[in-house]
């Protein structure tokens, strides 16, 4: 962990390119469940696949066994410097505000390193947010199929060091429900309590 705490503290210029997110996603007026905060070309039904992945317990999960419940499912990695850890510590202050609602929702963390991030390593990132969060790792191609089913973009600046190198990567967070329907995403600027609100919004539209 010394290694990553002393790039915690570090510059974050290799990812902050991707940190608005999707250039495809635009925050503005809602539609469909009246919940909506997103509007996305195509529809967020364009979202998704089915996957399966590793969890960080080492067991084999399908994409049905994962979202058994509405989700909040991120895409990042372990020794991101400070925006993977800062977004996982807001969802999972979200689903905890949702908790205190009697709103069971999770916390999905879907690793785009799989070379460093074994689910040991997952384990050890996901306790220091949750104790219900997920974390998934996978071969680099599980892993490339699934982040090209949620559109999302990542590359490794790896060519010159194999050890402490950064992840370019894209930061919404997708709210998917039971079924692998995703329904909403979440810029990093979206404070806990809107995130909370929309999320119990669109678990009451479709209860």
């Amino acid at each position: 962990m010394g290694d990553r705490k002393i790039l915690l503290i570090g510059s974050a210029a290799a990812i902050g390119l991707m940190a608005g997110g999707a250039l495809f996603l635009t925050q503005q007026g809602g539609a469909g469940t009246g919940c909506s905060a997103s509007t996305v070309a195509g529809g967020m039904d364009a979202f998704g696949t089915e996957f399966t992945l590793t969890r960080q317990d080492g067991q084999r999960v399908t994409s049905a066994e994962v979202f058994d419940r509405p989700s909040l499912l991120y895409f990042g990695y372990t020794f991101c410097p400070d925006v993977c850890p800062l977004d996982s510590a807001r969802n999972a202050e979200a689903a905890a505000l949702l908790d205190e609602d009697g709103m069971e929702v999770q916390t999905v963390f879907v690793t785009v390193d799989p070379r460093r991030d074994t689910p040991e390593v997952l384990a050890d990132y996901t306790s220091l947010f949750s104790d219900d969060m997920i974390g998934l790792t996978g071969s680099d191609e599980e892993i490339a199929a699934v982040n090209k089913g949620w559109r999302n973009y990542f590359k490794a600046n790896d060519a010159e060091d194999q050890e402490y190198y950064l992840v370019d990567h894209m930061t919404n967070t997708y709210l998917v429900m039971p079924g692998t329907e995703t329904v909403e995403f979440f810029s990093r600027d979206t404070p806990p309590e809107v995130m909370a609100e929309t999320v119990a919004c669109h678990i009451g539209a479709t209860s």
